[in-house]
């Protein structure tokens, strides 16, 4: 009988993810640097930064601590700094926005332009809402337009054929508006078919009075974008119903929030956002892009009299250097256009999120199925913002405020900032796996499961740790074959304390994983990306009532994935040779979206 103590925690996954993904190659692909080296050319590279606002000796000094920091594992950059930096490509950035207007000119430039971002590892994001539906007249031609689906198929080919960095596959947004004509057809896309848009993640742009005229029972104006004009109207209801089937059937299309992304929005005057990027953490302007980077929450923790506590006074430090260090990524960084370059650093947006939220509250004895776990994600995400706002503070006292500032929502409170935005909550999927801990806010998707298709096909078995640390900790010994199979503890003999310690996220209800959102999202200045699991016998009922408690709680975006819905799921639950199929994080593969 083989016993849960008796076996290895997976601890060479992280090593493997940085041979594939991140250590540099010579022109024979032959491994040229260590690890170590990697770390100490991206700290050496980000804190040339301090050079324009200081000396030699202070990028030094900072290079010291950036290298510090990396090395303790509790904060690491996005993937394209940890790729790039120090390197001649030099592009950092992990998420942009593009626009994409109604011409065949722009359409291919916005491809010509996503193919450059997605190269040199960065993910994108486009709202299509400015192009005419099908049918609809080209004069040039005399004939018929064939609608933005038509057109993002194409997107989905081009990314279809290009390696990021040569080293994954590109990953992106698609957005529409609910009011655009060809709204059914989008939100039908992925109906039925693993290969449609196998590179997009797709998401409605709603408003709130769509979501009010679906409550009430009205009917919607459908606008064809190229002139204004109303081609017809529908039953909001409709469009709401089909949105759940399609979601419920496929994980496909998620929401977005609009006005309360909008509210939210930093530089009204500079134009509305319709997009973000592909994983739905980080709203932007067009060609605007941004720098992200996480903390891993369960190396904050400090033993005090004997308890296990969150380290306040080391959550502080790391959220001011991060800062710092993700602010010297904007002056750095190498751009793919002087479209992006420019709003970039006029705005200066930086993301700083989180991993390790689940490992922390096991390691704290708190279920993540519990008002405590509530309670203490809002006290971490109010925490980091009233650091990442003083840091910015600081920063701007030092290099002055972002150019836009004058045209910001700060300038009216006379608040002064060195960054447009400061927070965002990424999914963290490889960067996890480097820190070895749990992604982002995310509970634990199993105690036992596999990661296939990822670094070249390779399998990924993982056996969390958290759970045998815990074992020898109590002294526990059991069979492990139900975890094994099943990657959860449910159906073996332990005690209800320990099985809810250990929820998984199919085990957790709608509602507690909408408020763990929700708890973030409230501190949080750029979006979320976090998806809500849901069981293989859930009802299309659990959806809808899902995206309404979502709009309800005031939610920038929500995304749903239910179980066995997808032929294609990267992670499967359970270690075993008949592993269950199941996928988690953001819906583009955790392991290969741009973070």
């Amino acid at each position: 009988m083989t016993m849960l103590a008796d076996l290895p925690a997976t601890t060479s996954n992280a090593s493997r993810v940085l041979e594939a993904r991140y250590l540099r190659r010579d022109a024979d692909r032959k491994i040229i640097e260590t690890p170590q080296q990697l770390y100490e050319r991206v700290a050496r590279a980000v804190s040339q930064g301090e050079l324009l606002s200081g000396n030699a000796r202070q990028a030094r000094r900072y290079e010291d601590d950036f290298l510090g920091l990396i090395l303790s594992g509790k904060f690491l950059p996005n993937s394209p700094t940890l790729m790039n930096a120090g390197t001649p490509l030099g592009q950092l950035s992990a998420c942009f926005v593009l626009p994409v207007h109604d011409s065949m000119e722009d359409i291919f430039e916005a491809i010509r332009r996503m193919a450059l971002i997605q190269q040199s590892g960065g993910g994108t994001g486009f709202s299509f809402s400015e192009l005419r539906p099908q049918g609809d007249i080209v004069r040039s031609t005399s004939g018929e337009a064939s609608g933005p689906l038509s057109f993002m198929r194409i997107f989905d080919s081009a990314t279809e054929n290009i390696r990021q960095g040569g080293k994954r596959r590109g990953a992106n947004m698609g957005v529409l508006r609910v009011d655009h004509p060809d709204i059914l057809d989008f939100v039908r896309a992925k109906v039925g078919g693993d290969s449609a848009l196998r590179n997009f993640n797709l998401s409605v742009a709603v408003t709130d009075d769509f979501m009010r005229a679906a409550r009430t029972g009205e009917r919607i104006a459908l606008i064809n974008p190229r002139n204004g004009a109303t081609m017809r109207s529908i039953d909001a209801a409709e469009i709401l119903d089909a949105m759940v089937d399609a979601t419920w059937s496929c994980g496909d299309p998620g929401v977005l929030f609009l006005d309360a992304i909008n509210a939210a929005n930093p530089t009204p005057s500079l134009g509305r956002i319709e997009a973000t990027n592909p994983c739905g953490e980080v709203p932007l302007l067009p060609y605007e892009a941004c720098n992200l980077g996480s903390i891993d929450l369960a190396k904050m923790t400090i033993q005090r009299n004997g308890t296990l506590q969150l380290d306040a006074l080391e959550l502080r430090r790391v959220v001011r250097l991060a800062v710092r260090f993700l602010d010297d990524v904007i002056d750095v960084n190498r751009y793919t256009s002087r479209e992006t370059e420019a709003i970039t650093r006029a705005n200066r947006k930086i993301g700083l999120g989180v991993m390790g939220f689940a490992a922390l509250l096991i390691r704290l004895g708190i279920s993540y199925d519990s008002d405590d776990a509530v309670h203490l994600a809002s006290h971490i995400a109010r925490f980091i913002e009233q650091n990442t706002i003083a840091a910015s503070q600081e920063l701007a006292e030092e290099r002055g405020v972002f150019p836009n500032w004058n045209a910001s929502i700060y300038a009216k409170s006379g608040l002064a900032l060195r960054n447009a935005t400061r927070t965002a909550i990424a999914p963290t999927g490889t960067l996890s796996i480097l820190a070895q801990t749990t992604p982002s806010i995310e509970p634990l998707f199993a105690l036992a499961y596999r990661r296939t298709g990822v670094l070249g096909g390779q399998t990924l078995t993982e056996i969390s740790p958290l759970l045998l640390d815990f074992v020898e900790r109590n002294g526990l010994r059991f069979d492990a074959a139900q975890i094994i199979a099943r990657g959860t503890i449910a159906q073996t003999e332990v005690s209800p304390d320990v099985k809810a310690l250990f929820a998984t996220a199919l085990e957790i209800p709608i509602e507690r994983h909408l408020q763990i959102q929700h708890a973030f999202q409230r501190f949080i200045d750029n979006s979320v990306s976090k998806t809500i699991n849901l069981p293989a016998d859930a009802k299309r009922e659990n959806v809808e009532h899902g995206i309404w408690r979502a709009w309800e709680l005031g939610l920038k975006g929500v995304t749903f994935f239910r179980f066995g819905s997808r032929g294609n799921q990267v992670i499967e639950l359970g270690a075993g040779e008949t592993p269950v199929r199941f996928e988690q994080g953001s819906k583009c593969d955790p392991a290969e979206c741009a973070v």
